[in-house]
């Protein structure tokens, strides 16, 4: 494992220098489930949930939070995102909907927090949107399931 690098010499928390690092295409796939209860994933496939396309509301959020991801984590850079796409999945048994996001940009830094915040939002909004029927919902298993590009090479989750 190598040192952290959001701390200098004596400790203090820093924006890593970027400067130097080469431009590359970089992409990053995150995933995470919110569980529910059946009923509440039959009003969501069915789109009849009182406050509308709980997915299509879900996937705008997940879009405007990847783009937001350096207004919301201090130590992130601005970056220009080239693409950033949401997916998801419902699962019967037990009830959850998954939901995977790929991010993507060229440049001198990787996309890993902003794919993570981007399905975090994502499963946050489906939460907002669900919560008059279901306060029990939970989100699960959050994690970067891939990432490629840049000098670190390639990752992907066991």
């Amino acid at each position: 494992m190598t040192s952290l690098t959001h701390f200098d010499a004596h400790g203090q928390a820093h924006m890593v220098d970027v400067a130097a690092k080469a431009h590359t295409h970089r992409i990053a796939v995150a995933s995470g489930r919110i569980a529910m209860l059946p009923g509440t994933l039959a009003l969501i496939d069915s789109g009849t949930a009182k406050k509308g396309d709980v997915l299509g509301i879900a996937r705008i959020a997940g879009i405007q939070a990847a783009k937001k991801t350096s207004d919301l984590v201090p130590l992130c850079h601005p970056l220009a995102l080239t693409r950033v796409a949401l997916d998801f999945a419902s699962i019967a048994e037990p009830a959850a909907v998954v939901c995977t996001a790929t991010v993507e940009t060229v440049g001198p830094t990787g996309v890993e927090m902003e794919a993570l915040c981007a399905v975090q939002v994502a499963l946050l909004t489906i939460y907002d949107m669900c919560k008059a029927v279901d306060r029990g919902m939970a989100i699960t298993d959050v994690r970067v399931l891939e990432k490629h590009g840049g000098k670190s090479g390639s990752f992907t989750h066991p």
